[in-house]
């Protein structure tokens, strides 16, 4: 059974969660193309330069066509701000918008946004409250167990929130204190989605399809949320959904594996450059066309290289080998020569070499 999001269907239970620096509309399109991923979630997306309409702010909420559904993830602590992007947000024609109640990073929590909002749950009720009577579309809320061990109040907040009109949640199995460390607990998790009649999405240590598949079978949750697995293996969703369905999940070629990480640079690239325009969807009065040549385009694109090759090259052949040279490029022919000989060649590549 697929699940429901207010309005919104999902052809797959399997999403893409939402990953600051790495979960661009580059990487998910790509993702998208491979099948099998039901939902993308943007990173998230300050509402205060939602509402201010900064650039870089307005660029982090850009998508495209083929993503869809596609939910945009915003943070912040005041309700009538949060309120105003959310209108943002639907005026660019997302699909959803959710809020992120889950972000554990001291920048995002200390200016009560993010997991912080846990600890005020009544608080964190209004600001749902205020978006769900702004907006048509869906609103959704992604949150942690806790703050820490001692404040586990997922089940409170998930029935404040579905009082309070979000459509859907979705529930981290770590405490905000535990960060990525630990285990993700999803008896705690199936807890949630027992106590209140709107879709529950789980997340936490789903790296594998067999895992995804056991926990959409054992944890009574309508979906899953897939982040650092889908770093090292955007195909994923796809084998995921093959074994749900009692198929051998595909193979992946290692020539497949160079493919995608070629087509991610160009795709980086061209983003501005080559694509029609109005190709995205931006926020009515965002300026359109390509950024000032400034900001280093070149180095940006082997930055986010670098920041994708340090998930996506684990459990390779040659891996360790593979993210030095990666990480040593200075340039995008010498960045494409390395994984063109790593994964089509089959060479082992070395640093300078």
């Amino acid at each position: 059974m697929t699940p429901r999001i207010g309005s919104v269907s999902l052809h797959s239970p399997v999403v893409m969660a939402p990953m600051a620096g790495m979960t661009d509309t580059a990487f998910r399109r790509l993702v998208k193309r491979q099948g099998g991923c039901g939902l993308v979630v943007t990173e998230m997306v300050s509402s205060e330069g939602l509402v201010r309409g900064i650039d870089r702010t307005l660029e982090y909420a850009e998508y495209t066509e083929e993503e869809r559904p596609v939910s945009i993830q915003i943070f912040g602590g005041d309700p009538s701000k949060m309120a105003d992007a959310a209108q943002i947000v639907e005026g660019m024609g997302a699909d959803i918008v959710d809020i992120n109640m889950g972000c554990p990073v001291p920048k995002i929590a200390k200016h009560h946004a993010g997991c912080s909002l846990m600890r005020e749950p009544s608080h964190a009720a209004s600001i749902i409250s205020a978006m769900a009577k702004a907006v048509k579309i869906p609103v959704t809320v992604k949150m942690r167990a806790g703050w820490n061990e001692h404040d586990i109040n997922a089940p409170l907040l998930a029935r404040m929130a579905q009082d309070a009109g979000a459509a859907a949640v979705a529930v981290h199995g770590r405490t905000a204190a535990q960060s990525y460390s630990g285990e993700s607990d999803w008896t705690l998790i199936a807890q949630v989605a027992a106590g209140v009649s709107i879709p529950v999405f789980g997340s936490g240590d789903c790296v594998e399809p067999d895992q995804i598949v056991a926990r959409l079978r054992e944890s009574s949750v309508a979906g899953v949320l897939v982040g650092r697995g889908a770093l090292r293996n955007p195909w994923i969703f796809r084998q995921a959904t093959d074994a749900a369905m009692g198929r051998v999940p595909m193979a992946v070629p290692i020539e497949a594996r160079g493919q995608f990480l070629l087509d991610y640079m160009d795709l980086l690239i061209d983003e501005r450059l080559s694509e029609a325009s109005g190709f995205r969807h931006t926020a009515p009065g965002q300026r359109e066309g390509p950024p000032p040549e400034a900001r280093g385009r070149e180095r940006w694109v082997i930055n986010k290289l670098r920041a994708l090759g340090s998930w996506y090259t684990k459990g390779l052949d040659g891996g360790a080998q593979l993210r030095v040279a990666i990480n040593s490029a200075r340039s995008i022919p010498e960045l494409r020569e390395i994984i063109e000989r790593f994964f089509v060649s089959h060479e082992i590549v070395l640093a300078g070499r």
